[in-house]
């Protein structure tokens, strides 16, 4: 029987994956969406605290993404091929690779939180509240990585339904946990990065209990993996904490710049940062399902893996166009959600059009990185990173020297959105997905 491969037909295997996905990613970034907002009615210097330590948190998470970003399509390339067992071996090194990382990760920020917040350029009262806030939240990191590799997994399976609902219920405690810790015990900043971290390892808890209940459908095997099982997630997770370090340290360097220009800047900052990473990752369920299907069929139908690349690059861009138009719409009303201080809201204001208009290019960047992961473009996503980052720190080194203010640290930004958007394009032209002819699992063009 022949598959259906009409627009409406791609279009259905698309959003299977993409709306679940959706509603994890937003999720997500929800967690600290609504620490901002609780925060940042204890004034500007808990705001601005949590700002500086977010970032330096972000840093320390995402260099570790690839244990969901990298496992996904090998996990989906090993089905595809009908190599189940495989793909358990895989499930169960990225496992044990996120436990061991996190209890490491764990312990070099607890040492390291103080030195780091005064490499970000805090002092005085905001140094003791970004301190206190990492210490705090790095105890959950653990939990934060068996998680992710948890949406890895079942994102490999095709399955973006289940890490939704783990993902909600975190959301879920945090929101319950947020008001009664930070206002109901008086714990203040303190009450937000104790609700996180609780908040994580009920999620780790929850992906521990479907692990082992399906440890026979995913062909688990929970032992510390060999060099075979391990080699897949190492070459993979070495180009994508390159590519991850880069993106984030030139996020880190923004926010330096920022902190330098004052507790109102930084914390006006840290609200754009965030509703910018909000809108980010709920364009990213489309990066998911590329990931997903294209990491599927690649290697046995790369005719149908490109169909699915080109359509999910045409829904990158209406989405970022709609969310252009909702931005657009609740700039009166956005800022002061998340801070009462009036100088705050009034930074906040002044870059606010960044936000808005990056949305389409955003978009489409977003999608364009999800369908490279899935054709384990790695090496070529580290090394164009790379690029677009040194572009950021450039154009950060003007904002310093000429004193653009807030508004130069998002022009800096948009230069790394627009060497991504370049670099990628030029990718999908020549690479494995430009050309009707099918190419082997081997060669260079598909790796």
């Amino acid at each position: 029987m022949t598959e259906d491969r009409s627009g409406r037909s791609l279009d259905r295997q698309i959003f299977r994956l993409a709306v679940p996905a959706l509603g994890t990613l937003a999720a997500d970034p929800l967690v600290s969406l609504v620490d901002t907002a609780f925060v940042g009615r204890l004034g500007k210097v808990p705001l601005g605290g949590l700002g500086v330590a977010a970032a330096i948190f972000s840093i320390a998470f995402f260099m570790f993404n690839f244990l969901a970003y990298g496992t996904t399509p090998l996990i989906a390339g090993a089905l595809a091929r009908q190599e189940r067992d495989k793909a358990g071996r895989i499930t169960g090194a990225a496992l044990m690779l996120g436990l061991a990382l996190g209890v490491a990760l764990t312990a070099v920020l607890l040492l390291t939180a103080e030195p780091l917040v005064r490499l970000m350029g805090a002092e005085s009262e905001l140094l003791n509240d970004a301190v206190l806030y990492l210490r705090i939240r790095v105890l959950g990191m653990p939990a934060l990585l068996l998680a992710t590799v948890g949406h890895g997994v079942f994102r490999g399976h095709q399955n973006t339904r289940t890490p939704l609902w783990v993902t909600l219920g975190i959301s879920a405690v945090n929101l319950v946990l947020d008001p009664i810790l930070i206002f109901g015990l008086g714990w203040g900043l303190a009450g937000a990065a104790w609700a996180t971290m609780l908040a994580q390892w009920s999620g780790a808890a929850v992906f521990t209990a479907l692990f082992v209940r399906r440890r026979r459908e995913f062909a688990l095997r929970l032992r510390w993996p060999g060099r075979e099982s391990l080699q897949p997630l190492v070459g993979a997770g070495r180009a994508l904490v390159i590519r991850s370090g880069s993106l984030l340290a030139a996020f880190t360097l923004a926010t330096a710049i920022a902190t330098r220009q004052g507790e109102e800047v930084v914390a006006a900052h840290q609200v754009a940062v965030q509703l910018w990473i909000f809108l980010a990752l709920v364009v990213d369920a489309l990066a998911i399902a590329a990931q997903a299907l294209v990491g599927l069929h690649l290697d046995g139908d790369a005719t149908l893996a490109r169909a699915y690349a080109r359509r999910l690059l045409g829904w990158g861009l209406v989405v970022g166009l709609v969310l252009l138009g909702v931005m657009a719409a609740g700039r009166g009303l956005l800022p002061g959600v998340f801070s009462s201080d009036a100088e705050v809201i009034a930074q906040v204001d002044a870059v606010y059009l960044f936000i808005v208009l990056m949305q389409p290019l955003n978009a489409v960047v977003f999608v364009w990185d999800g369908i490279a992961i899935g054709a384990s473009a790695f090496t070529y996503l580290a090394t164009s990173t790379v690029a677009a980052s040194l572009a950021t720190a450039l154009t950060l080194v003007a904002v310093q020297q000429q004193a653009w203010g807030l508004a130069g640290v998002w022009w800096s930004l948009v230069a790394m959105m627009a060497v991504r958007f370049a670099t990628l394009a030029y990718w999908h032209l020549t690479g494995p997905v430009s050309s009707a002819r099918d190419r082997s699992p081997g060669s260079p063009a598909a790796v």
